[in-house]
């Protein structure tokens, strides 16, 4: 069996199949179907990193830059993204062109709730440090549900009676 024009291109070959099946040409068919890799995985465009997540498979593939920071927290010593410095010495474009380069995260906060935060803005250095230190060593307890607390009592009275 012989294919009547030459295949140029990988790209041809779905339509040659196509024509193969629409006129009824088994042996062409068949032909074009051994000309293919048994396995698709061969094919350049099916290769992947496979140690990569899917997530950073399809940032390489579409180019992507890396995801940006959402929240970041202004209690650790963690250098931030300050953007504003340059938007004073610059102007808005010098700002937006180094906000497309390292951009600052949306949001600024710490652990701690906004009043707090607001608070600790109006302290000497040494305050804000010793709250913060203390605001994380110190563990919330929730307090009991009322059905819990007569529960708990109910089985203190028994052991006691």
């Amino acid at each position: 069996m012989q294919i009547e024009s030459t295949l140029v291109n990988e790209l041809q070959i779905g339509s040659r199949l196509n024509g193969a099946v629409e006129h009824n040409r088994r042996g062409e068919f068949g032909l074009l179907l051994a000309m293919l890799s048994a396995d698709a995985r061969d094919m350049a465009q099916f290769q992947f990193d496979k140690d990569l997540s899917v997530e950073q498979k399809l940032r390489k593939t579409f180019s992507l830059p890396p995801a940006q920071a959402l929240i970041a927290d202004v209690s650790t010593d963690i250098p931030l993204t300050d953007n504003a410095a340059t938007f004073q010495r610059e102007g808005a474009r010098q700002f937006q062109l180094q906000q497309a380069l390292t951009p600052e995260a949306l949001v600024i906060r710490g652990s701690q709730p906004d009043a707090m935060v607001e608070v600790l803005s109006n302290c000497d250095v040494l305050t804000k440090r010793k709250a913060l230190n203390l605001y994380q060593q110190h563990n919330i307890i929730e307090e009991m549900h009322f059905v819990d607390q007569i529960a708990t009592q109910r089985k203190i009275s028994q052991i006691l009676a």
